[in-house]
């Protein structure tokens, strides 16, 4: 299961994203944890020391080797010069399992050892100086999205998203590679705004969005959520002694989260357990296609001097059932 969580910068979404983390790895199951946020602070959430954290292998450095193995055979793709971030799998195509060791996780990923467990941690890689003037921090984020675009995740398996602060994946169709997506809302104006940008965009793409309340402190808090986003409020979280104390680098054991909040994180997992019945792989392989076109024709076949349109295999859907080639 994909899941995305999103918001304003300062909404409290790192937050929010490591704690249904490690929520997640208390149930035994397998969960991969990606950082697509240009801040870069998802690994000092989950307890990672600044030096361990600085340390992790970034995966837009190595973009790459991530299309040389996701290529494949595929016959369709020329050259992995002529991959972009959009570039759909096909026959021939490797593809990604959640539980499986592979090129990409031994190159990309790192284990993180929490109280419940063990999750794979991979981040994007910040955006440094010498990235100013001549890259766009899609170029790094577009390593994520060619992962998505070729995961094979099932039912009680969890790949968890901290995205980018505001709409910005919205310039490509990365917000279409998600189950479900968590927006997360402080009770302002300035916090429901992005909130009202993404229910428009996702609107004739069947995302499937739910937003969850942080920093609520009181009934007028809950009232105003609620009158903004209507049904689309899943749950709120208000003060927690455990996150400050996290936020100092001295998070007590996980068990001490108080049951507030530990049950808001249980009703986040039903939620996410809850669209796996709703999965539309042809419809998530068509969404694929028409962003890889779009992208195509905008700038990708300049820029690669290919006719990107060609690595269409319109006999090809992504799938539980597809046999992913070694």
């Amino acid at each position: 299961m994909k899941i995305a969580f999103v918001g304003k910068g300062g909404s409290g979404k790192t937050t929010l994203s490591s704690l249904f983390i490690r929520h997640l790895a208390t149930t035994g199951a397998p969960v991969v944890a990606v950082d697509a946020d240009i801040n870069q602070h998802l690994g000092a959430a989950l307890g990672l020391d600044e030096a361990a954290a600085a340390a992790l292998p970034a995966m837009g450095e190595r973009l790459p080797l991530i299309k040389d193995y996701l290529r494949g055979a595929n016959p369709r793709i020329a050259s992995t010069e002529t991959m972009i971030k959009t570039t759909p799998p096909g026959e021939g195509s490797r593809l990604l399992r959640v539980r499986e060791d592979n090129p990409v996780y031994d190159a990309c990923a790192r284990p993180v050892e929490l109280d419940g467990g063990s999750v794979r941690l991979m981040v994007t890689g910040p955006f440094t100086d010498a990235d100013l003037g001549v890259a766009c921090y899609h170029s790094k984020t577009g390593a994520v999205e060619l992962c998505l675009n070729h995961l094979v995740d099932g039912r009680d398996e969890y790949v968890v998203v901290d995205m980018t602060a505001g709409s910005d994946s919205f310039a490509s169709g990365m917000f279409t590679r998600f189950d479900i997506t968590f927006l997360v809302a402080e009770p302002t104006r300035k916090g429901v705004s992005v909130y009202r940008q993404y229910k428009e965009y996702a609107r004739d793409f069947g995302v499937a969005l739910k937003v969850v309340g942080n920093k609520v402190q009181g009934q007028d808090d809950l009232d105003f959520l609620r009158a903004e986003v209507g049904n689309d409020l899943l749950v709120t979280v208000g003060h927690s002694d455990w996150v400050r104390a996290m936020e100092k680098g001295r998070p007590p054991r996980f068990e001490l989260l108080e049951d507030v909040n530990r049950s808001s994180l249980r009703r986040l997992q039903s939620a996410v357990d809850a669209t796996y019945e709703l999965r539309d792989w042809e419809r998530y392989t068509r969404q694929t296609v028409h962003f890889h076109l779009k992208n195509a024709q905008s700038w990708g076949n300049e820029r690669t001097g290919a006719d990107l349109a060609a690595q269409v295999d319109p006999g090809f859907v992504l799938g539980e059932s597809v046999v992913v080639n070694a």
